[in-house]
């Protein structure tokens, strides 16, 4: 299978979510816009294939910083100098391109908040999971208790120096998220390439995972 998703967030109502893994049959080698574009039309299925509108796809510029866009309309509109976004809008999907960093998942059954941040070397180290956490507390009125915060796949020690799988939960845990409700799967992008990607192991020529959120108009 060509995506993967999560046994925390699959229990939630109302939600739906993936994260992508390699396309055995889109060429790669190229820089971060060509492979993007190439991988374009095949993410855009995913989104349908969740049952939401290929146009209600909003995805954070990732400029590795700490901003993360509020969004409250569906909408195919870049979220512009943001490496995470938050919303609580019915239809709308919200996206972050990883190749080693992590992609962190916030989801809130209670209010109907959720979000995802890119959390790299940067991000972490800036607090992106705890700013995210503070909007969604800010704005839709989250408890932090209620929260469930799902890691994907992402590099790790001893292939990478540091460990900002550690870093994200901390953040987490400071932020007032329950340790149980903080799942990680453990899994290093750099030790398996027939099914991730990786921008250390393929010195940056190479594609990228989606991480895929949303919030359903007909929860099922």
């Amino acid at each position: 299978m060509s995506w993967m998703t999560f046994p925390a967030l699959e229990a939630l109502p109302g939600f739906a979510h993936r994260f992508t893994l390699r396309h055995a049959e889109i060429d790669v080698d190229a820089e971060r816009s060509v492979v993007v574009e190439r991988l374009w039309a095949w993410h855009r299925e995913q989104v349908e294939e969740m049952g939401f509108q290929g146009s209600a796809l909003c995805i954070a510029e990732q400029v590795h910083g700490c901003e993360v866009a509020v969004v409250n309309v569906p909408q195919s509109e870049l979220a512009v100098g943001a490496d995470g976004i938050v919303s609580n809008t019915p239809g709308l999907v919200i996206g972050i391109y990883v190749a080693d960093c992590c992609a962190v998942y916030l989801a809130d059954a209670r209010t109907g908040a959720f979000g995802v941040v890119h959390s790299g070397k940067k991000g972490s180290e800036l607090g992106i999971t705890a700013r995210a956490i503070a909007l969604m507390q800010q704005h839709y009125g989250t408890n932090p208790a209620d929260l469930v915060v799902q890691l994907s796949p992402c590099i790790r020690p001893p292939a990478y120096e540091i460990d900002f799988a550690a870093q994200i939960r901390q953040q987490a845990l400071d932020s007032g998220v329950p340790a149980g409700r903080v799942h990680d799967p453990g899994v290093c992008t750099s030790s398996d390439l027939r099914r991730f990607y990786s921008y250390r192991m393929e010195k940056g020529r190479t594609g990228r995972m989606l991480a895929l959120l949303g919030r359903q108009t007909d929860p099922r």
